[in-house]
């Protein structure tokens, strides 16, 4: 673990894995803890080394004085504080669900320090795809023959609803997952342990105007990936791939058998596309 200092004099704690000039990557949650990341299904062993860096509040970094620094625009610069500390003129940035918000917006405002944008189930929203409840439940009928689908079906319906309760979104916790097996149930208790509740509310406090990051994507002229899993609820193929429009040159996979999750549900799929990709 190393720490940096971000420009509010927070100190920020990052996770390097491998040698040479990393892909850094940023979790999602949103604010969970980086470490549920683990180390991306072997993504260095494949010849990418990665930094992991926790978000402030989260991990090993501080707590902020500044609870309002925990919105998802004003992280921005403690990303590029990471890439000033590593000396790096350009980055390989991964952003995984509501941690793609935070890499879309940094390219969005950093274009010319970004050359290659990996972004894995991510937060469509930010560019202006919203997921239609269709989207949901089109993707979770794909898992009728589960023994588990009626339950998490219709929990996955109150959800769409918006009238879930505690116990809607435990029993639509398996179609998180491209299976549902004891590394996922592990992986879903991890997650209370890890998240952050009032950073991540902080998270999503400022309106992100589509129209206004799509405008600036423009100015970009790295590489984007698009990475959906074929049964994710959560961001599902559809929306995500279409995401691929705001990009001037951007390419989209869909991982089969993979959920929200995909490092974990098909390491070898997953490294083989991030690792293609960067090559």
């Amino acid at each position: 673990m190393h720490t940096f200092p971000a420009l509010d004099g927070t100190p920020l704690a990052y996770h390097p894995s491998g040698a040479g000039a990393p892909l850094i990557c940023l979790p999602g949650g949103p604010m969970r803890d980086s470490a549920y990341l683990g180390d991306l299904g072997g993504l260095a062993d494949t010849g990418v080394p990665t930094v992991r860096l926790d978000l402030r509040g989260t991990g090993d970094s501080g707590v902020p004085a500044d609870p309002g620094s925990y919105a998802c625009e004003r992280q921005v610069e403690d990303v590029e504080a990471l890439r000033r500390h590593l000396g790096l003129d350009r980055i390989r940035l991964l952003g995984h669900s509501a941690g793609a918000a935070l890499a879309v917006l940094y390219t969005a405002r950093h274009p010319e320090r970004v050359s290659s944008l990996v972004l894995v189930t991510p937060q469509v929203e930010p560019l202006g795809e919203p997921v239609r409840v269709e989207d949901r439940l089109e993707t979770a009928r794909l898992r009728k023959g589960e023994e588990w689908f009626p339950a998490a079906y219709a929990a996955m319906e109150a959800i769409t609803r918006g009238r879930a309760t505690e116990a809607d979104w435990a029993a639509a916790a398996p179609l998180s997952h491209g299976r549902w097996d004891e590394a996922a149930r592990a992986h879903r208790a991890a997650g209370p342990a890890q998240r952050h509740p009032e950073a991540a509310a902080a998270y999503a406090a400022e309106a992100i105007d589509p129209d206004t990051v799509r405008t600036a994507l423009g100015a970009y002229r790295g590489r984007a990936l698009l990475l959906a899993g074929q049964f994710d609820v959560a961001s599902p193929p559809r929306p995500v791939t279409a995401c691929a429009s705001a990009f001037p040159d951007a390419k989209t996979a869909v991982l089969p058998g993979a959920g929200h999750f995909p490092w974990h549900d098909d390491p070898a799929g997953f490294t083989s596309a991030v690792a293609g990709f960067l090559a």
